[in-house]
């Protein structure tokens, strides 16, 4: 190849390069820019620099050990070892290409590069397992096999399989280009090219040997037996196995050093072929261990396994804290019971999230261009009561907007953000089936000081993602409309990154692929950039290490919004727990605070004795705030988490079975139920409720799901996790009498589904233009007894606004269906009718369940009125109200039939 000709493909090379690289290089530069402003903005640049430190130290030690480890094995060495030398490629026929010294030395430096700059950023990209490493915390549990306390398997492991694999990949890349190098140059055979592939070769057999053991001490996360961990098979096959082929390496990288003297292939042939062969038998003599001797005896083998597989998921998913309970079916329920229980009566839930955000965006999203993203549950102390309720944020959304209007002014500059949130008791309904809003309208309205909004303005949320200049030089925000004009104001907070002068300007056009920033006259050095708004956004720049609970809720303190988010610490090595849904250890560890108006984070840890979040407090002392800053207000307003709960749940399903016989035969598996859900059948979701525990005197906040039997479903229990004081966190289960039978949800849908008169009625209106939809069916225990209740709501079709019409009310075997849910205690307690008659509505001055009068007049004028009301639902488009009319308007003049004739 001539001189001009390597010239050029260099160039080439160097161009190319540059053509690819340098916009990646720009683009990640402007990145990490704005993203240093954005963390020194909210106070966390401690955290970034933790992060960059750590990523630039392993970054670099692993390209010094790259970059050295092949400078000494394919420059020095082999020039050492043989002098100036050139490969030669022979091609077809005569043809050849030599490759001189110098050339080589190029060519050499090229792929050295590409693979330190390869292995280094692997080890970079391993940051948060090296600092595991570093700063992790004991957990204070033996395994029960080689005695190493958790902490070593949650923390240590990782990095030693990470290390082992990343050297031995470094060592075959080594051997693999020396081995080429000297086969080109035709010296392969020579003695010091062979001593020298010898010692790279007895590199990576060590290597393999400590791999071995690393294995061998990772069997603990085993899933190939009865249960998750290291069974009979594994400590009985593949730790014997293990420790031979370790043996076996060994011996070999030994011989390969020895070799380099006193050449003895026949060993090294030997100790392959022994290696082979272990390899091979290591692929069917476990699972003929596992066929032939364990499954044969798998409980007694087993037995010992199981028990260590129950105790350690257990504590993994703190299900060892469930305090068990029986629950006693007490006599019948009464009436002074109920009214002793009206604190609960009064906060069951009886609005699902579903119907209630689409009743929410009919009457109070008041523009296009606000939403509501979520309903959430919440209590709050009002006049003196314990009241559980649902709310919801107002959340701007910049794509509802007409599309002319999505200018980039408004999207940026002047729609910057939502305002206030709406807030209704779960039980309340109005006359016309729709919720009592306690917190309404724009500006916020309130009944109650409590829950008085002095800082409405929503600049973080749920579905908040555009970035926004605030201060701009002339234009105003958007604050709120106000009938025919709109109100405007200024930000007042900090949370934004001020823009300065044109090198910021530029790095953020950049970076939002935004011309206006940088050349729009209403930006000025004083205005401030928000971005990273979205909550889940926002928590996992700061915390990536952290799994975020998928629904933060709002909560009212001292007029303003602020938003809470679970966050779980967790990890998949811990040994012999169960594994779900990619984790086999999980704590509620740190809550978050943020405040919707400045954005401001907080992350509390609420749970200070969980290893894991101690580890983190090490890597990142700044990040974290004890527990006991938080504001009391705030603390009040705890609520265990659905996620962890549902987790926790379908574990203890099997996992409250702690006699290994007893779980090795799943003699006692509970499950999910199911249930009727708008009009599908689905699991039944866990749900907040505000109940009093047995031998209780107080109302608590709550969370709950019943179990039945696998396979039944006839209710077996039901567990719950208190949300509430000093008791939070605490989970217990209260079990039923095998020997009684207790409806399970299911059960209670079907007689729903069976009762003549309920069934008739739900396929009339569903028939006369509307929907039904069913809500969430609820169980709640109260003084020995279990009431199920489960809302019905009605859709006309012309509409998008759901209405509660009805209550479905269950105990023992009655059950009713009633405009209220006091209506249907009423009736299964024995009082009134069971079930309304179909399409039976209360007549003008007439309560549910009279029967009309026989004066001919009055009836002929309950006729006209009828008649009336049907036409005005037939304007409207209501079908079900027309429907309803209709029938009313038949008995009535049914009834004016008969009394003439009499």
């Amino acid at each position: 190849m001539s001189q001009r000709a390597k010239r050029l493909s260099i160039g080439m090379a160097v161009a190319f390069a540059a053509l690819v690289l340098l916009p990646l290089l720009s683009g990640n530069a402007v990145t990490f820019y704005t993203d240093w402003l954005w963390f020194d903005s909210v106070g966390q640049l401690d955290v970034l620099r933790t992060r960059i430190l750590t990523r630039v130290v392993l970054w670099m030690a692993g390209a010094l050990v790259v970059v050295g480890f092949l400078a000494l094995n394919w420059f020095l060495l082999p020039r050492r070892l043989l002098g100036k030398f050139q490969l030669r490629i022979q091609g077809r026929g005569s043809a050849s290409l030599t490759i001189g010294a110098r050339l080589l030395t190029i060519l050499l430096s090229v792929v050295g590069a590409l693979v330190a700059l390869t292995m280094a950023s692997t080890a970079a990209g391993r940051w948060m397992t090296a600092l595991r490493f570093r700063h992790g915390a004991p957990f204070g549990l033996s395994d029960p096999i080689f005695g190493f306390d958790v902490g070593f398997y949650v923390f240590r492991l990782p990095f030693y399989r990470f290390l082992v694999s990343w050297t031995m990949g470094l060592t075959v890349v080594t051997l693999i280009g020396n081995a080429l190098i000297y086969l080109f140059a035709g010296r392969i055979r020579e003695a010091e090219a062979t001593g020298h592939l010898s010692v790279l070769s007895a590199l990576f057999l060590a290597g393999q040997a400590v791999s071995y053991q690393l294995q061998r001490w990772a069997l603990l996360e085993s899933s190939t037996g009865v249960v998750h961990g290291a069974g009979y098979t594994d400590l009985n096959a593949r730790v014997p196995l293990l420790y031979l082929l370790t043996g076996v390496v060994a011996v070999g990288a030994l011989l390969l050093l020895i070799n380099i003297r006193f050449r003895r292939w026949k060993l090294l042939l030997l100790v392959g072929g022994a290696w082979l062969a272990l390899s091979l038998i290591g692929q069917f003599y476990p699972a003929a261990v596992q066929r032939f001797t364990v499954e044969p005896n798998e409980l007694r083998l087993e037995r010992e396994f199981i028990e260590h597989n129950i105790r350690f998921t257990r504590y993994a998913y703190g299900l060892d804290r469930v305090e068990e309970f029986d629950y006693q079916l007490s006599g019948d329920l009464t009436f002074e019971e109920l009214e002793e229980n009206d604190d609960t009566l009064d906060n069951v839930r009886l609005w699902d999230w579903k119907p209630l955000r689409a009743t929410y965006e009919q009457i109070q999203e008041i523009r296009t261009y606000y939403t509501f993203a979520d309903v959430d549950i919440d209590r709050y102390m009002l006049d003196g009561q314990l009241r559980q309720v649902n709310l919801a944020v107002r959340e701007l959304d910049i794509e509802q907007m007409r599309e002319d209007a999505r200018t980039w002014i408004n999207q940026h500059l002047i729609y910057t953000h939502g305002y206030g949130l709406c807030l209704s008791p779960v039980g309340a309904v109005s006359e016309e089936g729709l919720p009592q809003l306690l917190v309404r309208n724009i500006p916020p309205e309130s009944d109650s000081p409590r829950l008085e909004l002095t800082r409405p303005e929503i600049y973080f949320g749920e579905r908040t993602s555009n970035y926004v200049i605030v201060n701009a030089t002339t234009e105003d925000e958007f604050d709120y409309p106000s009938g025919d004009q709109n109100v405007y104001a200024r930000y007042e907070g900090d949370a934004g990154v001020p823009m300065g002068g044109l090198f910021r300007r530029i790095a953020f056009a950049l970076r939002f692929n935004s011309t206006p920033i940088l050349l729009s006259s209403e930006v000025n050095p004083e205005s401030q950039i928000l971005f990273h708004r979205l909550l889940s956004d926002r928590v996992e720049m700061v915390a990536p290490m952290l799994w975020f609970d998928a629904d933060p809720y709002p909560v009212i303190v001292d007029g303003r919004v602020v938003w809470l988010y679970d966050a779980y610490t967790w990890s998949s090595r811990f040994p012999y727990s169960r594994p779900t849904r990619g984790l086999n250890y999980i704590r509620n560890s740190v809550k978050v605070a943020i405040d919707a108006y400045t954005g401001e984070m907080t992350f509390y840890v609420v749970d200070p004795d969980d290893p894991v979040i101690q580890t983190y407090q090490s890597i990142f002392p700044q990040l974290f705030t004890s527990v006991e800053e938080m504001d009391p207000q705030l603390r009040e307003h705890w609520r265990y988490p659905e996620q962890l709960f549902r987790i926790q749940a379908d574990l203890y399903g099997a996992y409250h079975m702690r006699d290994p016989r007893v779980f090795y035969n799943q003699e006692d598996l509970w499950q999910t139920p199911t249930e009727v859900r708008e009009s599908e059948k689905t699991e039944m979701s866990p749900y907040y409720v505000t109940v009093r525990l047995p031998d209780s005197e107080q109302v608590e906040f709550m969370m709950i799901r019943p179990y039945v039997p696998a396979g039944k479903q006839n209710m077996i229990a039901w567990l719950y996790a208190d949300s509430d004081g000093a008791d939070y966190g605490q989970l217990g289960v209260y079990k039923f009498s095998k020997e009684a039978l207790v409806y399970g949800p299911m059960q209670v849908e079907s007689r729903i589904d069976q009762d003549p008169t309920i069934s008739q009625q739900l396929t009339l209106w569903n028939q006369r233009g509307s929907s039904v939809n069913r809500g969430n069916l609820i169980v709640i225990p109260i003084d020995g007894a279990l009431l199920y209740i489960e809302p019905i709501y009605l859709q006309a079709e012309a509409s998008r606004l759901p209405e509660l019409k009805r209550v479905v009310v269950s105990y023992r075997n009655r059950v009713a269906m009633a405009n209220s849910l006091s209506a249907g205690l009423a009736q299964v307690l024995g009082e009134g009718a069971v079930t309304e008659e179909p399409g039976q509505l209360p007549e003008p001055g007439q309560e549910p369940g009279q029967p009309l009068s026989s004066d001919a007049a009055e009836l002929a004028r309950a006729a006209q009125s009828h008649y009336e009301a049907a036409q005005t639902c037939l304007e409207e488009g209501d079908w079900a109200c027309y429907g309803e009319e209709l029938e009313a308007l038949e008995r009535a003049l049914q009834a004016l039939v008969e009394a003439t004739e009499e």
